[in-house]
């Protein structure tokens, strides 16, 4: 692990975006809530949250942090859903590995519970989208180009 003991404790947020292409079928089933295990967008939410929390224990050499809030949107959008992760955190160490594991792992639930109907959904655009503090100070991404 990079040492981090030299670096000042500070306020550090992390938001990140990413998206599952679905079919229109899949889309319907989401919207009228007729999958079969529950609420596809409330337990992508529930997914990210818990994966945050677990991040250390995911990625190899990733500092364990203490979250102060995790907060999960998961939206249905037309032909994809839509999930952005905000993490926030007071530490030694950024949170966007936090922030992109909530995401990825919302998007793979999406694709657990929705297969059934649509074998051949897509996950695009993971990335970070803002990061707040720290010693390299803010960072904010281009606008995502559509269809990109």
């Amino acid at each position: 692990m990079v040492d981090v003991g030299d670096k000042s404790i500070t306020a550090r947020t992390a938001i990140a975006e990413g998206f599952v292409r679905i079919s229109p079928d899949l889309e319907h089933a989401i919207c009228e809530n007729t999958i079969k295990k529950g609420s596809v967008l409330d337990v992508a939410r529930l997914a990210a949250v818990l994966a945050a929390k677990r991040t250390d224990e995911l990625i190899p050499l990733c500092h364990t942090l203490p979250l102060e809030a995790v907060d999960v949107e998961a939206v249905l959008e037309p032909g994809r859903v839509r999930v952005t992760a905000t993490v926030r955190t007071q530490a030694r160490t950024g949170v966007e590995m936090e922030a992109l594991t909530a995401v990825a792992i919302a998007c793979l639930t999406v694709i657990d519970m929705g297969k059934a109907i649509d074998k051949a959904m897509v996950i695009e655009g993971v990335r970070v989208t803002e990061k707040r503090g720290g010693r390299h100070g803010d960072y904010t991404a281009a606008p995502r180009e559509e269809g990109r």
